[in-house]
């Protein structure tokens, strides 16, 4: 039996509900959020962004600016797709996940078990290589890294170009942002599935999450609605530096919309391709052998803004870098990508979910 209280909340909710969305969507927040943005995205002829801006899954904010091809004059609009470098490492972590919650292999095993003569093999585990304390070498920083930039590389010669290389310091002692790592993870992730990386990638998660414009990274492949990477010397922008994508493989190789990565944030949330106990792995902070505990789980930076915690990574590639935000306590989705790799989304994305928090906490206190 519905009562009379019932059914005066149930009428004045939608109302309610409107008047938030309506507070937050003011000219003023406009104004606020554009001003932020046109700090490093200001000139419309020159290679832009794409921003996006939700709370609980509605759109607050969706704007697009600059050139999404300087070549052809072609405007950035906000559907465009963009490569989201380190962001990619989301998907791995997940996809690492995936694998263990079907009982394929366990975070706990060592690197040893999928690829028998990795050196250090038996001390180094899947773990280690999720949290970025494994102290193997990261790749981009070895000067030999020219000599594979444009080659076609299959994940065993990635793996095999770092390996014997000389360890930075003993697994779990150190926290050291490392993509190689998450390399290793991507072959991992072909030897137990059976798949490739970018098969496995797209029908366990853009396809379950409906991201139906999002990619594993192609120069060849027409790919509609592709921004055009740039970057900015002194004689003016030239278009991006190509690289075979083998190269960055599962550590950066993705492509994406800010729609589609909304649909991601989503689909976490939802618990739509991980159950809560494999989530909750990825999202929770860990600690060294020392025990100090460090701000980074599985794919995700786990930080605060202005004393709320976040979830957050950044990403850049030749050409294009990216930012995501979440805030989980008031559901704020913040993200940019970008296609110059001289124009950062990062403190624009942070300020723009700093701003964002600020006028929600602020909305809700008016009577």
């Amino acid at each position: 039996m519905i009562t009379k209280k019932l059914i005066t909340i149930i009428v004045l909710l939608p109302f309610f509900s409107y008047r938030m969305d309506a507070q937050i969507n003011t000219k003023g927040y406009e104004k606020k959020i554009d001003s932020i943005i046109h700090t490093e995205f200001g000139n419309k002829n020159e290679p832009g962004g794409v921003f996006l801006i939700t709370q609980n899954g509605k759109n607050l904010y969706r704007k697009a600016f600059g050139k999404a091809n300087l070549e052809l004059d072609v405007n950035m609009i906000p559907e465009n797709v963009f490569q989201i470098g380190s962001m990619t490492k989301q998907f791995t972590a997940v996809a690492i996940l995936i694998l263990e919650q079907r009982g394929k292999l366990n975070v706990t095993d060592p690197v040893s078990k999928y690829i028998r003569d990795y050196p250090n093999g038996n001390n180094i585990t899947i773990h280690h290589l999720l949290i970025h304390t494994s102290g193997i070498k990261d790749f981009t920083k070895m000067k030999s890294i020219a000599s594979i930039a444009q080659k076609e590389m299959k994940p065993e010669e990635m793996v095999n170009f770092f390996k014997n290389e000389p360890v930075d310091f003993a697994p779990g002692e150190k926290f050291d942002y490392n993509n190689s790592g998450y390399v290793v993870l991507g072959y991992i992730i072909e030897l137990v599935s059976g798949t490739s990386y970018e098969d496995f990638i797209k029908k366990n998660i853009f396809e379950k999450a409906g991201m139906n414009h999002s990619y594993y990274a192609s120069d060849r492949k027409v790919i509609p609605q592709r921004a055009y990477g740039y970057h900015k010397k002194e004689q003016g922008f030239v278009n991006k530096t190509v690289i075979s994508f083998s190269v960055p493989f599962s550590s950066g190789s993705l492509m994406s919309t800010v729609d589609d990565m909304l649909k991601w944030q989503q689909a976490l949330n939802q618990n739509l391709i991980l159950d809560l106990n494999e989530t909750q792995k990825a999202l929770q902070k860990y600690k060294l052998n020392n025990g100090e505990e460090f701000t980074y789980g599985y794919g995700w930076h786990l930080k605060d803004i202005n004393g709320i915690p976040d979830r957050e990574h950044g990403g850049s590639v030749f050409g294009f870098k990216s930012m995501g935000v979440y805030i989980p306590a008031e559901d704020i989705y913040v993200i940019g990508l970008s296609n110059c790799d001289c124009h950062s989304p990062t403190e624009v994305t942070r300020n723009m979910a700093k701003t964002t928090l600020n006028e929600i906490r602020t909305s809700a206190k008016k009577p």
